[in-house]
């Protein structure tokens, strides 16, 4: 008996330690690239001597995150506020329409058209109009940030909705299941891949909508402190805004794919 425990003891401790090596082995190759962009990056300002207006060193923008600190976290939480709120909006009104869609198609016949129409334009086009009508508050970059979620889970939303086999359906019939069970236990089932992998996108380009929309008309946000970077030639506070907006756009994508992997169990480890 004693055998047997310690072997189950070492089996434990393998898989522990094959586990950890996995980890370090999917981790090593992002941090390798990102050390070798830095040193990419310090090494072609030194060679070609590039003045820091232009293009600053590595060291001048942590520099610059350190010192400027209260000034960006002041302009972060607006634009994160944003670009949360329009990612939350934007999608569920994406996936309510898509339901909509599935579930009447004449709806879908009318409507989608009109989505594909408004998908067609330039979002810098759209914010003019946005702050003309709703000012320079908060309302119009959350509308942005929402309008550029909408699109790809409304499409990703519908495909997914379809995607169940006629097989599986006729199987739900034979069982007299009403719609609402079809629609809750199939047709959601199926399309939570799909729907996910439209969040994914949207995690980031809600934050690329809420930097658009301030830098049509605001006073505050990381769009606006980009702005104001630009036009003064602060190149390291420049740089050290554009790094906090994709770090912020990073910590949405990796939340979005932590509830994926909680909630679509069902799918391969090798596709996270």
């Amino acid at each position: 008996m004693t055998s047997l425990s310690d072997s189950a003891t070492v089996s434990a401790v393998e898989r522990k330690t094959r586990a950890r090596r996995r980890a370090w082995n999917d981790r090593l190759p992002p941090l390798l690239a990102v050390v070798g962009i830095i040193a990419l990056w310090q090494g072609i300002i030194s060679v070609f001597g590039v003045p820091t207006y232009i293009a600053p060193t590595p060291g001048e923008v942590v520099s610059t995150l350190v010192s400027q600190a209260p000034n960006l976290w002041k302009n972060f939480v607006p634009t994160a506020l944003e670009s949360l709120t329009g990612f939350f909006f934007g999608n569920l009104v994406a996936i309510l329409i898509a339901v909509a869609f599935v579930h009447n198609r004449s709806s879908e016949r009318a409507f989608y058209p009109i989505a594909v129409f408004i998908n067609t334009i330039p979002i810098i086009a759209i914010a003019p109009i946005l702050v003309l009508i709703f000012g320079n508050g908060f309302t119009p970059k959350v509308i942005i940030a929402g309008l550029i979620c909408f699109f790809p889970t409304l499409v990703n939303m519908v495909r997914g909705l379809r995607a169940v086999s006629p097989q599986t359906l006729d199987l739900m019939r034979v069982l007299s299941a009403s719609k609402t069970e079809v629609f809750w236990k199939i047709r959601i089932q199926s399309s939570l891949p799909f729907l996910f992998a439209a969040l994914r996108i949207a995690s980031t380009t809600s934050v690329i909508g809420a930097i658009v929309g301030e830098w049509i008309g605001s006073n505050f946000g990381l769009g606006a402190l980009i702005i104001e970077a630009t036009y003064n030639f602060r190149s390291p506070l420049l740089y050290a805004t554009v790094l906090m907006a994709a770090a912020w756009a990073v910590v949405l994508f990796s939340a979005v794919s932590f509830v994926e992997r909680r909630l679509i169990t069902w799918k391969p480890v090798s596709e996270h």
